[in-house]
């Protein structure tokens, strides 16, 4: 035995790389068969099983093209995106709906192609699905963050239930210029708000763990700038300086990032002369290593082969070079990456190591959905139908409603109107109307299913006239074609003036179609459209009491109705519930508390118009012309940001600042209810820093507080300023905090500053 053992020892350590050929061995046995646990892991083991089409097919998202109930396609373009996805070239689909569609969709790649790898169902959730919320710039007029939690939470789930897993939101744009239709689909003009509420949003439609049934990703758009474009008018050129790129533009998308959006679209605009899909500094840069985001950027819509039409490059082979190289992992309806990705990796004008990076970020996103471990968790056809119109989710978008909307005006109190109110004329077609309501974006909805605001008075009051007054469009409305907007016929206006003669108080439904405001929707004339107009001072002229309902997509000019009309409601398009949340408050069963996320100009040309303004080195006004202004105009909106009035009355009192801690500066005040109803106060902060290495704002809102205060309570309430707010980015794009005197000021609006202080720091 000690023979044989001695042998042994003798033989390995004469050929002692047999033995280290045996521990590799057992090792690498060990390793093939240890499951990958994590999402990183499983990512790796399934790219090394790929080959590079099958990567590049990760990356190609194409649009809904057949009837996928019915026979595959044979023929043309569509025959030739079925054979893609069959084999494995379709990373993504967008604008396929419905559990079947999604089913059948999804059953194909995961049957038929080589690895099985599930599909990304994207739509454009904006503000509902089935159930439709208040366009989102007039859910950012609540200033009310858990309410829009909920909203983007129940879109999320009504989504998830028809089979979709991805939105196209929330639109992180900030915007200045309401000539811009897509101001609809945004915060406003505030970088702090819109990150608050983009944020909210994002919770919204992520929840707490994407792998749920009833969760989806979510998208920040549009990556960048693409708010500022020139003269308001639709993917127009972007010219802006780093300053502003810096502290206003990007804000919104660090916080989405930080909050672990899942997605970012780049957009159609040009930042410094390079357009977004292919600008490196934005995607690569900015993103992905200074804010390590880890999710991946998809295209704008065809924005790829946009970037021909720019003057940026020369073919679809170079648009697919330059926006992979760029940073732009998913091309939506180019076709650049399925065409010409394959060819460029092999002739080395694309790295291998691009396409992995990609690759890799659109797989994590798939796993953390939980696709991989059901292809079809979002396809449950009974949840489908028992979540249609939930009368718990219209009783959400109730709410939210309600809080959107924000009394511009209240002379004489003449709202909120008596429910026993004899004789109430209601005059203007948008009354009746119960598709307008929805807005622009609500590709899931179903046609005129918004509650109209005669359904939604009629159910406090029978004593009512209705006339229409004139017709506001001209042909049928739809997401594709311009409104023709009625600008001649009057003929309604003789029946609307005798109802309003015979009436004690008048109330007026006016402003915009859902569809006039939008993409690609810009306006140079921002005036009521049509005739609008003038049938409102037609029944001014016989009856001066009127409640003036503004519903419209984008701040309006409404000097003359400011000037003239006791009464005016900013309506916005509310959704499913509009005319029941708009006779809620017409009537007092809900107090008003909505406040302007977006300046209302006197003038178009007064354009781009924000509150947040530097103040130049000209401020005003003088006696001499010879300082910024406008000689026909003010300087000032009709309206300012953050402005909103209440059926009650509040009083703010003893600001107290603490500045013990220079990084954590505490701020209190009291907010007192002198009037007769319960109501509720959105508390507004803003900052000013007085003297820095760059020049700043006037002032700029960095808190918000949204109470509730019974007739003659009090409350304080407190805000925190930390580095985070009493910071800026210098134009290296550094953030900085430096010392000096900084103004604090709280009020009820940008304008209505009722207390402020001056500290040094």
């Amino acid at each position: 035995m000690k023979n044989i053992f001695s042998t042994t020892v003798n033989f390995f350590l004469k050929n002692w790389f047999y033995l280290i050929a045996i521990v590799l061995i057992i090792f690498a046995g060990t390793l093939l068969n240890k499951k990958p646990k994590t999402i990183d892991e499983k990512v790796e083991v399934l790219l090394q099983k790929m080959t590079l089409e099958e990567k590049i097919g990760q990356m190609n998202q194409y649009n809904g093209f057949w009837d996928v109930t019915g026979p595959a396609p044979k023929n043309g373009d569509a025959a030739k995106k079925y054979d893609h996805l069959k084999k494995g070239w379709v990373g993504s689909v967008l604008n396929v709906k419905g559990v079947e569609e999604v089913r059948k969709l999804q059953e194909l790649v995961i049957n038929e192609t080589r690895l099985g790898i599930p599909l990304l169902f994207g739509f454009d959730v904006i503000h509902g699905y089935k159930t439709i919320f208040p366009i989102p710039l007039a859910e950012a007029a609540s200033w009310d963050l858990e309410a829009i939690e909920k909203s983007a939470r129940i879109s999320a789930t009504e989504a998830a239930a028809a089979g979709i897993n991805w939105t196209f939101a929330p639109m992180l744009d900030v915007t200045r210029d309401a000539r811009w239709g897509r101001v609809m689909e945004g915060a406003g003009e505030d970088p702090f708000l819109g990150a608050k509420i983009g944020v909210a949003r994002i919770k919204g439609f992520q929840g707490d763990s994407l792998n749920k049934s009833n969760t989806i990703a979510a998208t920040a758009k549009h990556f960048a700038g693409y708010g500022f474009a020139e003269s308001g008018r639709d993917y127009n050129t972007v010219d802006i300086g780093t300053v502003t790129l810096y502290n206003t533009i990007f804000p919104p998308f660090k916080a989405a990032v930080e909050n672990n959006v899942q997605t970012v679209m780049n957009s159609f605009n040009v930042v410094n002369g390079v357009p977004a899909t292919a600008n490196a500094f934005l995607q690569r840069d900015i993103l992905k290593s200074k804010w390590n985001f880890e999710g991946f950027v998809v295209s704008d819509w065809g924005s790829g082969l946009e970037m021909i039409d720019h003057g940026y490059a020369k073919d679809l082979e170079q648009v697919a070079e330059l926006s992979a190289n760029a940073g732009s992992d998913m091309d939506m309806e180019s076709y650049a990456y399925v065409k010409h990705l394959k060819e460029l990796v092999e002739s080395g004008k694309v790295n291998i190591k691009v396409i992995d990076d990609a690759v890799r970020r659109i797989l994590k996103v798939k796993f953390e959905l939980g696709l991989f471990d059901n292809p079809y968790l979002y396809c449950d056809s009974l949840r489908e139908k028992e979540l249609t119109n939930s009368k718990a989710f219209h009783e959400a978008a109730l709410d939210v409603a309600k809080k959107s909307i924000v009394l511009l005006k209240n002379d004489g109190n003449i709202l909120p109107l008596n429910k026993s109110q004899k004789n109430i004329a209601i005059i203007g077609v948008l009354a009746e109307e119960k598709n307008s309501p929805l807005g622009s974006w609500r590709l899931g909805a179903d046609d005129s299913s918004a509650v109209s605001v005669l359904e939604g008075i009629s159910k406090y009051t029978s004593n009512y006239t209705y006339a229409k007054g004139a017709a506001l469009s001209l042909n049928a409305t739809n997401f594709v074609d311009e409104v023709m907007i009625n600008e001649t016929d009057k003929s309604g206006f003789a029946n609307a003036v005798q109802a309003a003669k015979n009436a004690e108080v008048v109330v007026m439904v006016l402003g915009e179609h859902g569809f006039q405001s939008g993409e690609g929707r810009s306006r140079t004339n921002l005036n009521l459209p049509g005739v609008q107009q003038e049938l409102l001072e037609a029944v001014y002229k016989v009856n001066k009491n009127i409640v003036l309902i503004v519903m419209n997509g984008r701040p309006l000019t409404l000097n003359w109705a400011d000037a003239n009309v006791p009464a005016i409601l900013e309506a916005w398009q509310l959704g499913s519930q509009s005319g029941n949340a708009i006779a809620h408050v017409l009537f007092g069963d809900y107090n008003p508390s909505g406040k302007l996320p977006m300046s209302f100009p006197k003038s178009v040309g007064q354009l781009p118009l924000y509150y947040n303004h530097f103040n130049t080195g000209r401020p005003g006004p003088k006696k001499e012309v010879f300082w910024s202004h406008y000689t026909d105009e003010s300087n000032e909106p009709l309206y300012p940001f953050g402005f909103g009035l209440s059926y009650t009355k509040f009083d703010y009192s003893n600001l107290i600042i603490d500045k013990k801690n220079p990084k954590s500066i505490t701020v209190s005040v009291t907010i007192r209810n002198y009037g007769k109803v319960a109501g509720e106060e959105i508390v507004q902060l803003y900052l000013h820093d007085k003297i820095a290495s760059i020049v700043r704002p006037i002032k700029e809102l960095k808190g918000f507080h949204k109470i509730m205060l019974k007739a003659a309570e009090s409350k304080t309430i407190t805000f925190t300023l930390t580095e985070k707010e009493l910071g800026f980015y210098n134009e290296n794009g550094t953030f900085v905090v430096e010392p000096g005197e900084f103004n604090i000021m709280v009020g009820a609006s940008s304008k209505d500053i009722k207390l402020q202080q001056t500290i040094l720091l």
